[in-house]
């Protein structure tokens, strides 16, 4: 893998996974982070787990952003972290959100997803994690 510098604007992959056609929150994130400074590569509609992996090899981003409002998240997010470790990735902050119950979180963060975001989570919270996430992530 490439070394990554402080120097550059975080590059992030919006991901929008599986049978999901539901696309306008995930073009409001584009947007979001394209606003906060980032550059952002959209995934498009209905990637699998190894699309997104190739994806995040391909285009060298700090970051991968999940979304999903179908209720396959318990599947479909491990895959993609599974996806990533297999191309030997370690440095990539996943993050994953939609329309995920509390109770499913642990088991997320547990398959390797660094933070959850749930119904309602303001785009400044998730920006900040996510810029927060790869600044820890670049020192290492």
């Amino acid at each position: 893998m490439k070394q990554k510098t402080t120097s550059r604007s975080i590059k992030i992959l919006v991901a929008k996974l599986g049978l999901d056609g539901h696309d306008r929150g995930a073009l409001v994130l584009c947007r979001a982070f394209r606003d906060a400074g980032m550059e952002v590569i959209y995934s498009g509609l209905f990637a699998t787990p190894e699309r997104i992996a190739q994806i995040a090899e391909d285009e060298d981003v700090d970051a991968v952003a999940m979304s999903l409002l179908n209720g396959a998240h318990g599947t479909l997010f491990p895959r993609v972290v599974k996806a990533i470790k297999k191309k030997g990735i370690n440095d990539v902050l996943i993050v994953g959100g939609g329309v995920i119950p509390d109770i499913d979180h642990a088991d997320l963060i547990k398959a390797g997803i660094k933070h959850v975001f749930g119904p309602g989570t303001t785009l400044p919270t998730i920006i900040e994690n996510i810029t927060i996430g790869v600044s820890k992530l670049r020192k290492l």
